[in-house]
């Protein structure tokens, strides 16, 4: 056993849980908030080109939640294996440990390819079908079609990340994104308005992007540094069946929300028609990136400290798995409350950022204050949810976040048939405060008869 892993070993026996939350937890958080700006410096940009900027903004707004579905498979595989190779590590099992991650990188690797070439063939019907009118088509066609380019090195980046943070490396986890992210903010106005690309130039950007944290996150796991390498061999269908079937909630939770965001697209087309509706395109556009500023970030803090409840579930360590979600918890609803602040007091500081036109300004405004109402209560799911991935209980967080969905899935439906189209955006407070009770139910019901129970995955 290295020194390494010793070292990552006795932290997570014996430091102070408080202590280790927030070590693993604010890294990982400023990571997953500096990867939204991938989107939305895109976005940004985008927005402000001359004369199509609302437009081309709309039509990223259709390919962001296929560029998230397609990123969802990455979590798939890394928060699936991740927290697997932290129960390994807690029952000492260094090789097993050591066979997890290179059963992840293949599959990880299969995957990209894969979607790479299905989503090739598919992209226009895609496109029409998810709300892309006819005058937004061409800039959603042109964004998605360079994106695709960018599959593999996008899948590796967010799914092997998982493993550098899972040991104890949060920080040069949250570097691998950083890189890329200042990278696409660099290139961006660079390619869209100093050499004329437009969309293109900011797909090309963000692929480029993606290469650079694709770099950093397996040069490291090459390295000697990390107790637990990539190595190749001992490829199990076994290994990869559970990595996926630990992986599914984190897999579901991201694709089932691009998916309901692809609904709610249909929809405000749907009830809004070709000119509100490609309006009101936009302005959702404006509306889910500022919702990836408090849902990924919260993502962050509870999904970076899943090695905290991997590992003692592994050693058996109730007291100390009770603890962390406490801390968790905490934190999340500090995150939550200072963005509910900023949603219902500043929001417009962050919408003129996209567009200075006064109808979009005030439309997204009033959207974004609505569509934040929960946020607060929304922490509760996240914890209980990422906490039972993290101990390998898939059941019961793929059951709680499918729930959540269902809500969400029939007031986008039903709202907007009956309040008109602007009611769409009341789907997610409503869904946010029913998910907030559910969860916080099971998790009294069943915490103690499975952190008492402990059984080995």
């Amino acid at each position: 056993m290295s020194g390494n892993s010793r070292s990552v070993q006795s932290t997570l026996d014996t430091d102070r849980i408080r202590e280790l939350v927030w070590r693993l937890a604010f890294p990982s958080m400023l990571a997953q908030f500096v990867n939204v700006l991938y989107s939305i410096v895109d976005r940004m940009y985008i927005g402000n080109i001359p004369d199509i900027g609302p437009a081309a903004l709309a039509g990223a707004g259709v390919c962001g939640p296929i560029v998230t579905l397609i990123s969802s498979f990455a979590s798939w595989v890394g928060v699936g294996g991740a927290p697997l190779m932290s129960i390994r590590m807690g029952q000492k099992h260094m090789r097993a440990a050591s066979r997890i991650v290179a059963n992840c990188f293949v599959l990880l690797l299969g995957m990209a390819f894969l979607i790479m070439f299905l989503v090739f063939l598919l992209k226009d019907r895609l496109l029409a079908w998810f709300g892309a009118s006819p005058a937004i088509f061409p800039y959603a066609d042109t964004y998605l079609s360079w994106y695709l380019l960018g599959t593999v090195f996008a899948l590796l980046a967010t799914g092997m990340n998982q493993f550098i943070i899972c040991q104890g490396f949060a920080k040069t986890g949250m570097l691998s994104v950083v890189l890329g992210a200042v990278c696409n903010i660099a290139l961006d106005p660079v390619f869209i308005f100093v050499l004329g690309m437009g969309v293109k130039g900011a797909a090309i950007a963000t692929v480029i992007s993606q290469m650079v944290s694709c770099a950093c996150v397996l040069g490291f796991l090459f390295s000697k540094k990390p107790a637990v390498r990539i190595t190749f061999g001992s490829y199990r269908r076994r290994v990869m069946a559970q990595v996926l079937a630990v992986g599914l909630s984190p897999f579901l939770i991201i694709a089932t929300d691009s998916i309901l965001i692809i609904v709610m697209n249909m929809a405000i087309q749907h009830f809004g028609g070709n000119g509100q509706g490609d309006m009101l395109l936009t302005c959702n556009t404006i509306v889910q990136s500022f919702m990836l500023m408090i849902s990924m970030p919260l993502g962050g803090i509870t999904g970076g400290t899943q090695t905290i409840m991997g590992y003692n579930y592994g050693a058996r360590r109730p007291d100390r798995i009770r603890k962390a979600f406490k801390h968790v918890l905490l934190l999340g609803l500090a995150f939550t409350s200072f963005m509910f602040f900023i949603a219902h007091v500043v929001p417009e500081v962050f919408v003129r950022i996209f567009t200075k036109e006064p109808a979009y300004v005030e439309t997204t405004v009033q959207a974004i204050r609505v569509y934040t109402m929960g946020i607060i209560p929304m922490t509760v799911q996240y914890t209980v949810v990422d906490g039972f991935t993290g101990m390998g209980i898939a059941k019961v967080a793929v059951s709680l976040s499918l729930f959540r969905k269902f809500i969400y899935f029939l007031g986008i439906l039903f709202l907007p048939a009956v309040l008109g189209v602007g009611a769409v955006f009341y789907a997610e407070p409503l869904s946010d405060v029913v998910a907030c009770v559910s969860s916080a139910t099971v998790f009294l019901l069943l915490s103690g008869k499975i952190l008492g129970d402990n059984r080995r995955l």
